[in-house]
């Protein structure tokens, strides 16, 4: 019988893989790169990072069948930024049908002042640091309320019922979202100090 990853992350067409890697090995803990099917089901942890453009990344997805892979995990799995925003069920970005695990749209922000979604000029995409509130789940254990995360994206998860955590930038949006063992962060935990050590960490512990 094989033995079983402590975690793996699931390689494709989209970057950040390798600092989501040093991220986890200043934590002490071993990951695996992989797009094998086998090695992904048998992973104790999953994460599913993600930099770049939501259709490209779906379609990479599609053709080596790890869309339906993803969908059919049942352990703790985590999406990162365009990862996260892939779990979702529909993005505006190229008019890009998701994973469709977690039932909310991806929207752009809108810069324009007094249109659209926002309530100020707002300069796309949100690149820097923003704090996070209304945090939920163990997750964010041991995390502070208005933490300060690391953001850099123009599409944003709606707020919904699946919202574990919120943030504001023109218009309040899913910072973070959870839908049973499925949980996704839209800024870059790897990225993002202390607190974003600490939600790797907690992410590892569940």
């Amino acid at each position: 019988m094989n033995e079983r990853l402590p975690l793996a992350i699931i390689k494709y067409n989209a970057g950040n893989i390798q600092s989501v890697m040093f991220a986890l090995e200043r934590l002490g803990v071993n990951a695996v790169v992989t797009d094998n099917i086998s090695q992904i089901q048998q992973a104790n942890k999953v994460i599913f990072p993600g930099v770049g453009e939501a259709s490209s990344a779906m379609q990479y997805l599609r053709e080596r069948g790890l869309d339906q892979v993803i969908r059919e995990l049942h352990q703790p799995v985590l999406g990162i930024c365009l990862g996260m925003q892939l779990l979702c069920s529909h993005s505006e970005e190229n008019d890009t049908s998701c994973l469709d695990i977690v039932p909310v749209q991806v929207r752009k922000f809108i810069s324009e002042s007094g249109e659209g979604r926002t309530k100020a000029p707002l300069k796309v995409p949100q690149v820097g640091w923003n704090n996070i509130y209304s945090l939920r789940t163990k997750l964010f254990d041991s995390v502070l309320e208005d933490s300060f995360i690391y953001n850099v994206h123009s599409y944003y998860a709606e707020s919904s019922k699946y919202s574990i955590a919120s943030c504001e930038y023109g218009v309040e949006y899913a910072a973070a979202v959870r839908k049973d063992n499925f949980y996704g962060v839209q800024f870059h935990a790897e990225k993002s100090a202390g607190v974003g050590a600490q939600i790797l960490k907690n992410f590892i512990e569940l």
